[in-house]
């Protein structure tokens, strides 16, 4: 009655016009935001559907704890392209490949059960390892800044993991280095976020379609290495990608965070639950009785 407003009150009163989201949109900005804070607002632009999830990131967001698995990860499989080059000698678009590591996945050492998450550090050639390390920074490393590091971490080694077990049961034969699993696995949780948000995502239909051709083009060209390509050593695997992506949209769905809970979303986690576990569980086994 005596015309005095709260802050509480002045935002209730112009988010009913959308005008405002939070008290610090009564603050007026006398300069340019730095640019950390522009990176922000980016991010929260690009990853994040609602428009309130969007203001909220953006004025809480503190990078701390800072995202640190995807640098981390990124580093180590830099490193180890490295000292392989560096111990080798020599560097190609599709090599050196260290057939004798401890770390490369292979048919016939099925039993030294680390090589299934641990060939994710080589790669066949620095085209593999700069595209796998441009999809990770650019498209895992702003979904860590979202997700946290735990959540991201989850997906991406559950893509290395799938990657493996997939290619021990459908490409018996081969040999599996890449981080391909990982990134595909991330490729492939930004996708189902696309997709659930689909109508609250700016350009939805030309996100689904970056990332149907990008995938593609990798996919094909590994295809063709594997089967059309003239064979320099032992054949490398195409099937950790399609397992990988399999592992980021059903793993994605369980623990990225869901800023639009719906009634039919909790069907599809259990849905999700349901396909991962019965896969892993699958190629275990076959892993265990036919070796």
């Amino acid at each position: 009655m005596s015309g005095k407003r709260t802050r509480s009150f002045k935002i209730a009163v112009h988010h009913r016009d959308r005008d405002v989201w939070s008290e610090n949109d009564f603050h007026l900005l006398t300069h340019e935001p730095r640019f950390f804070h522009r990176m922000v607002r980016a991010v929260a632009h690009e990853f994040l559907s609602d428009d309130r999830d969007r203001k909220y990131y953006a004025d809480h967001y503190t990078c701390c704890p800072p995202p640190l698995f995807i640098i981390i990860i990124t580093l180590i499989e830099l490193g180890f392209f490295t000292y392989y080059t560096v111990t080798m000698g020599e560097i190609t678009t599709t090599g050196p490949v260290p057939i004798d590591s401890l770390f490369i996945y292979r048919p016939d050492k099925r039993l030294e059960v680390w090589r299934f998450v641990f060939y994710m550090v080589l790669h066949a050639g620095w085209i593999h390892l700069l595209f796998n390390l441009l999809v990770q920074v650019l498209v895992g490393l702003p979904l860590e800044m979202v997700h946290g590091s735990l959540r991201i971490g989850t997906v991406y080694m559950a893509g290395v993991l799938a990657g493996s077990l997939g290619t021990s049961v459908f490409d018996t034969d081969v040999y599996l280095v890449g981080a391909s699993g990982g990134v595909y696995a991330l490729l492939a949780a930004h996708l189902a976020n696309v997709l659930l948000n689909y109508n609250q995502m700016e350009f939805g239909f030309m996100r689904l379609v970056g990332i149907f051709l990008i995938a593609s083009a990798d996919v094909g060209f590994a295809i063709y290495g594997r089967y059309a390509a003239e064979q320099q050593g032992p054949p490398v695997s195409y099937v950790a990608h399609l397992t990988g992506a399999l592992a980021g949209l059903t793993i994605g769905l369980l623990v990225l965070k869901n800023f639009e809970q719906k009634l039919h979303e909790h069907l599809l986690w259990w849905v999700a639950l349901g396909v991962y576990a019965a896969c892993t569980l699958f190629a275990v086994l076959f892993n265990v009785f036919n070796y």
